[in-house]
């Protein structure tokens, strides 16, 4: 995980010492053998301290998810905006998307939220719920850009899983669920312009359609 700047007051030390400390427990053991116990030793602090903190080993769990979006997103504007170019605008969500999924520390984060949820569906919807309680920054950028005229997208949040679902076959599940090697630059870039080729064919053609004088 990207390191934050230094915490200056003890009780944000403290604080970040549990996450790193419970991305590593998590990344070496899997959610199920990982314990609050665990990521205390392994933090320095007592198990207390981890409870004054987080709730439990699922918030925490979320909360380490949270946190790897974040930085994923910093300094990419999510706004969609009328005076720009749509392919431009959509280039650098798919690209912050790809820099996501290039996190070696999300794809392991990812295994492990994924084999939990094989042992416990109602804790994966739960985890996934947390995740979702703001809507996605891409459904939001085509939610706007349909308002607008741009897209002809009456389902945004179906239209950003087929973009994602164009993404993620490359640069996700294969390395998941099979081992792929990361995607090098080049077949990032492949992939993210012909994802966003692809979706603007349709969407945005229909859009310029729907905009012609019958």
């Amino acid at each position: 995980m990207p390191a934050d700047p230094a915490p200056t007051r003890l009780t944000d030390r403290k604080r970040a010492a549990i996450l790193a400390a419970a991305v590593a427990e998590f990344r070496e053991a899997g959610y199920e053998a990982t314990s609050m116990d665990r990521i205390a030793a392994s933090a320095g602090v007592s198990k207390r301290t981890v409870y004054n903190h987080f709730a439990s080993k699922e918030e925490l769990f979320a909360r380490i998810l949270e946190q790897l979006w974040a930085h994923a997103t910093e300094g990419v504007d999510l706004a969609y905006r009328p005076d720009r170019p749509l392919r431009e605008q959509l280039l650098d969500l798919v690209n912050q998307k790809l820099r996501m999924l290039d996190d070696a520390n999300f794809t392991d984060l990812a295994r492990v939220a994924i084999a939990a949820g094989v042992h416990s569906p109602e804790r994966a919807r739960e985890m996934l719920a947390r995740l979702g309680d703001r809507e996605e920054g891409l459904t939001t950028w085509i939610r706007a850009a349909a308002a607008d005229g741009a897209l002809a997208a009456d389902d945004p949040l179906f239209a950003s899983m087929q973009l994602q679902g164009l993404v993620k076959g490359f640069a996700f599940w294969p390395q998941i669920s099979m081992g792929q090697p990361p995607l090098d630059p080049g077949q990032q870039k492949q992939v993210g312009e012909a994802a966003v080729d692809m979706f603007l064919a349709y969407y945005g053609r229909r859009a310029a359609r729907a905009a012609r004088p019958a």
